[in-house]
């Protein structure tokens, strides 16, 4: 008589192949995505912007279903790897959000292999846990699940800021005019500079008067001359080993920024020069700097 197979070991099987369903699906929208965002990309450069608003909203919900499939990807792993906590005929609590929003989203997607992770969680914890996570009475579906499941339409803002991404992405000058200002004059970085050279202007003046006392013709002018002349290489230097880098665009944030104490942490040019960071691209329509940045760069040169 052949062994029976447990509920835990479908489980299992069940949810790799969810994971592997979840990734391929995953890929196929960014491929998609590149094409739809080139397709208005070429909407907006022959200035057909209503056709490229309503199809933007499109690009917008596949978003929004990737960052869907990726959140169960990550419950199903998590179910995955705490697998031997599903013996129990009740639910663990650290594995009951993960539970209830598969089986909540489960349904309202395409992943036929979730559905089966679904009936299988089921027939483990009963039927009333199905209904009471179909349901959402105890708010133990993920609310983050809840949103990317409504079907209410994107904010004005959001395309808006869609649509700009994109023609900035593909080189389109939308709106008129963005890429004829320019980005606005680096201030603080040259005031900040110059403002370490007069700091040194002292050590210079040493320099002068010790290099004065040297003759033209001896050797060690000419070496001082040589290494004033030399260009130290960029990496040269101590650095700073902590980086924070800005979190990755999504359909709630799509232009992400670091910032403390409600201010825009941007690199310097001295960091952009060395490596450290890349240069800023992140230019407001106009390219024209606000009264807060200005005032920022006021209060920078005052110090």
């Amino acid at each position: 008589m052949p062994p029976t197979v447990t509920i835990v070991a479908k489980l299992k099987v069940q949810l790799k192949l969810s994971i592997a369903r979840l990734r391929m699906v995953q890929q196929r929208d960014d491929a998609m995505g590149k094409t739809q965002r080139r397709a208005m990309a070429q909407l907006l450069e022959v200035g057909k912007i209503d056709s490229a608003r309503i199809r933007t909203e499109n690009i917008i919900r596949s978003d929004i279903n990737t960052e869907l499939h990726e959140i169960l990807e990550l419950y199903c792993e998590l179910l995955l790897a705490r697998a031997a906590l599903l013996d129990s005929p009740t639910c663990d609590p650290g594995l009951e959000e993960a539970v209830k929003s598969i089986i909540y989203a489960a349904p309202r997607t395409e992943i036929k292999e979730l559905q089966q992770v679904r009936l299988l969680l089921a027939e483990r914890f009963g039927k009333e846990f199905v209904l009471s996570a179909m349901e959402n009475s105890d708010g133990g579906v993920s609310e983050k699940v809840v949103k990317k499941l409504s079907v209410t339409p994107p904010k004005p803002e959001l395309v808006q800021g869609y649509l700009e991404e994109i023609a900035k992405a593909y080189g389109v000058d939308w709106p008129k005019g963005t890429r004829e200002l320019g980005p606005p004059p680096e201030l603080v970085d040259e005031e900040v500079n110059n403002g370490g050279d007069d700091e040194g202007s002292g050590g210079d003046q040493a320099q002068k008067i010790t290099s004065a006392d040297l003759p033209p013709d001896s050797k060690a002018a000419q070496e001082r001359e040589d290494l004033s002349r030399a260009t130290p290489p960029r990496t040269l230097g101590s650095s700073n080993p902590l980086h924070v880098n800005p979190s990755s665009p999504s359909t709630e944030n799509p232009r992400p920024k670091v910032t403390l104490n409600s201010m825009e942490l941007k690199p310097n040019r001295k960091m952009v020069e060395s490596g450290i960071a890349k240069p800023r691209e992140d230019r407001k329509g106009d390219g024209i700097p606000d009264v807060n940045e200005l005032a920022a760069r006021f209060a920078a040169l005052k110090r």
